[in-house]
This record gives structure tokens, C-alpha cells and sequence, in this order.
């Protein structure tokens, strides 16, 4: 869009807030001043954004490339399950799990809606109604299962993943994301299969099987 470097370079320079490359159609190249004008995250890798293709690698090229935090929505329908170990072994640490969760998360299959649209839940699945993808359903333990059972990656690597490193690309790392002393105590813990058994919120348990 006209003016959205100078909008990225002021926001930047103005505030602490993080600029995420999301929906877009922008090029390779303008991906990569969008990065050099101070935007430090890509919103869910592959959806709704220009492909990686060999003559034109669009804005996926230039987020494998740089080292900008890079989401990634693992219900295995959005992005294919082979492709979760490749762009973690690129992106390391700048690795983000998310959901895009939609209001109809932890519902059962049938009609919703999303921003005034009707929206479709069928298993994993969440689309409008001509077929296009809105959302999903994922939870983001089930995330976790599903980037550590498709991949060779160590559990340690993959839940990073979804804490420290997401809280490090928003910058509350020094409260949230590990089990350090002093940070907020927020903690789940799993079973072996990763359904949650308990969780706790500053310490306190607010939910319990």
C-alpha cells in the first residue's frame, strides 16, 4: 500500500509496537524493505500471503531469508505436516506456533461466524462459504502434538516454540515463556498425549482434570 514503509518506520521509531507482515500480496522485494524499515514478524507462514516459487519468492522467500519472527498455524491443514521440521530448521528460534483460532474453536462441527460471515466447522477444517480458509480450530497443545509427532525435533525445541520464543518476539520474555524464578508461574501441564491436566495462572490453578 502507498505510504507503508514511511507508516513502519514511524511506528518503529515512535512506540514499542511490533510490526507484523500479514495479508498481503506484496512482492519479494517489498517484503524485504518492509523488514529493512523495522517490521520483525510474519503472520501464519504460507496463508493468505505471495508463495515461495523459484522465479518470484514472494513474501515466504523473504521470511525464510531474514531473521524476523515467522508464525506458523500446525493443524496440519493449513500447512502440510512436511513442512513443519524444513521451516524450523530455516527459522530456529523465530520459529512461532499459533492457532488463528476462530470463535468456533473447541465447538462441535456445524455454522458459525466470523467478522459477519458464515463460516463451516468440519473436523480440523474451518472454511467460508465458497471454500476459502477462515481460521481454524486448532488448539495450540494440539499444535505442540502435532509439530512433535511429524517432525524429528526434540519436545524441548517444539514447545519453545509456543512460549519462549513467542514471548520473545513481543518482547515479555522476562516475565513469560519459561520456568525461570520470578517470571509469572504461568504453567500446563500435559499428559503424555498433550492433553491438558492442569493449568496455572500467576500461580494460582485455575483449572484441574
Amino acid at each position: 500500500m502507498d505510504g507503508a514503509i514511511e507508516e513502519i518506520k514511524k511506528i518503529r521509531e515512535n512506540c514499542d509496537v511490533k510490526v507484523s507482515i500479514g495479508h498481503t500480496d506484496a512482492s519479494f522485494e517489498e517484503t524485504l524493505a518492509g523488514i529493512d524499515a523495522g517490521a520483525t514478524h510474519i503472520t501464519h507462514l504460507f496463508n493468505a500471503q505471495t508463495p515461495l516459487h523459484h522465479r518470484n519468492p514472494g513474501v515466504v522467500g523473504a521470511a525464510l531469508l531474514r531473521e524476523v519472527y515467522t508464525e506458523l498455524i500446525c493443524d496440519t491443514f493449513h500447512v502440510h505436516k512436511g513442512l513443519f521440521e524444513l521451516v524450523a530448521k530455516v527459522k530456529g528460534e523465530k520459529l512461532v506456533l499459533i492457532t488463528d483460532c476462530t470463535r468456533a474453536g473447541g465447538m462441535p462441527d456445524g455454522e458459525y461466524t466470523l467478522g459477519g460471515q458464515k463460516i463451516f466447522v468440519n473436523g480440523i477444517e474451518c472454511l467460508l462459504e465458497d471454500g476459502t480458509i477462515a481460521g481454524s480450530v486448532l488448539k495450540l497443545n494440539n499444535a505442540v502434538k502435532n509439530v512433535y509427532n511429524n517432525t524429528d525435533m526434540p519436545l524441548w525445541t517444539v514447545v519453545a516454540a509456543a512460549s519462549l520464543n513467542p514471548a520473545t518476539a513481543i518482547g515479555v520474555d522476562d516475565r513469560k515463556g519459561s520456568l525461570d524464578a520470578g517470571k509469572d508461574a504461568d504453567i500446563i501441564i500435559t499428559d503424555r498425549d498433550f492433553n491438558i491436566m492442569k493449568t496455572i495462572i500467576g500461580g494460582e490453578i485455575k483449572y484441574e482434570v
